[in-house]
């Protein structure tokens, strides 16, 4: 199956979501499509050699979609394009209220519109929580293997990581909670970081290990940084438990994490939102993004995350849907063709987490088969702590051709795998 193209007349009358349709990303500036991770950072790919047309390498790495947005939020973005005026901007009741409202609907519990903190990014948001609530030298608990930003957050800080390491257990990953509460109770550790649903691996967490992870901290005195961007990528069957439906004393020791960017394709507008019940949090936490010039959002992330909640939720199930489609697509083949390869049970996110240990081959080695010889850019394990190592993380959020084209290459380079 090769990709069809849509220009952009077609893209914009478009009602029905079409996840089949790969988009071109010229002239997008595309993270993802354009550029790759070297050590001297972001760099773009070579413009006329073989990463271009047929033979490009297949960007699967970074968690972004492919899709193009619900309707519902080009119309309301293209709406506030129009007005041409795009100074500064600010949230207004309504926004409050379509994030109070989808997280009721949702998820089933309800916050109060004085919780929540607008933000220009998760990822900014949890680098000003550890200066804030952290003195340099302190150790901030994370559970690797995990997104390694966090890991970041702590080190750039002047702050030790410190792991609670997750386990692999005979169906998921589990949390060690004997390691954790040996780790909670060290004086210098005053922080701890929940991925929920986790990335890379995989797991909604459910509400007895999260009362387990959340009690342990408030008795040790630890902060909570919940990051749940992930919250809505639930795939079906499952249910997201989220932090915020737990005891009261538990959600007052926290600083939810949440945005619309993961679920609904908008990470570039930059937008987020902290839910903090704690007032004395609340009010330190602001006072930290403004003595850092941080406060405000982008004025297209503002409309974008209102049309996402209030308008788009069919288009999240079925996107939903057809990421689920894809991962059981990815499971058939795996134990078809490349049965080497193992692929964790995907409960939460549109990321795979393989198991590619059984090949026998060195870190350097894995990623040179990917990125070199099948021309598949994945994320490799080891970046998410020495706990990833000889595993492969790959972005499902893609058209099902894109998939198949990636495999297809996989499995002429393994053909004995």
């Amino acid at each position: 199956m090769r990709y069809r193209l849509l220009n952009p007349v077609e893209r914009d009358s478009m009602v029905e979501p079409d996840f089949d349709t790969w988009h071109e990303h010229e002239s997008t500036h595309s993270i993802k499509w354009q550029f790759r991770v070297t050590d001297d950072g972001l760099r773009p790919w070579d413009q006329t050699g073989a990463h271009q047309g047929e033979d490009r390498v297949l960007p699967m790495w970074v968690a972004d979609m492919d899709f193009s947005v619900a309707p519902a939020i080009h119309e309301a973005i293209m709406a506030r394009a129009r007005h041409g005026l795009y100074g500064y901007a600010y949230h207004s009741e309504a926004y409050l209220e379509s994030i109070i409202g989808w997280m009721k609907r949702r998820q089933g519990w309800e916050a109060d519109s004085d919780w929540i903190v607008p933000t220009p990014g998760v990822v900014p948001s949890i680098h000003l929580i550890v200066k804030r609530f952290t003195q340099p030298g302190d150790k901030v608990l994370i559970q690797r293997p995990v997104y390694h930003p966090f890991t970041f957050a702590a080190e750039r800080n002047g702050r030790i990581p410190v792991s609670n390491s997750l386990f692999r257990g005979s169906q998921h990953y589990q949390m060690d909670f004997e390691d954790l509460e040996a780790k909670v109770s060290r004086p210098d550790v005053n922080l701890a970081i929940l991925c929920s649903p986790h990335n890379p691996v995989g797991r909604v967490w459910n509400t007895s290990e999260l009362e387990q992870f959340a009690r342990l901290c408030l008795e040790h005195d630890v902060l909570v940084v919940a990051d749940e961007i992930h919250a809505d990528l639930t795939m079906p069957g499952q249910t997201f438990s989220p932090f915020g439906a737990l005891a009261p004393e538990l959600v007052d020791n926290a600083i939810i994490c949440t945005a619309a960017s993961k679920s609904f394709n908008l990470a570039g507008l930059k937008t987020s939102n902290l839910l903090i019940k704690n007032p004395k949090i609340r009010a330190e936490l602001r006072d930290e993004l403004e003595s850092t010039g941080l406060f405000g959002v982008n004025p297209f992330g503002l409309v974008a995350t209102q049309a996402a909640y209030d308008q788009s939720s069919d288009w999240l199930d079925r996107a939903c849907a057809y990421i689920a489609d894809n991962f059981s697509y990815l499971e058939r083949y795996l134990a078809e063709h490349l049965p080497a390869f193992n692929v964790l049970p995907l409960q939460g996110t549109y990321l795979a987490w393989i198991d590619c240990r059984s090949l026998g081959l060195s870190v350097q080695e894995l990623g040179r088969c990917f990125m070199e010889d099948a021309r598949i850019y994945l994320d490799e394990g080891h970046i998410f702590g020495v706990e990833g190592e000889g595993y492969m993380r790959m972005n499902l959020a893609c058209p099902r051709s894109l998939l198949e084209q990636a495999l297809g290459r996989l499995r002429a380079v393994l053909p004995d795998a």
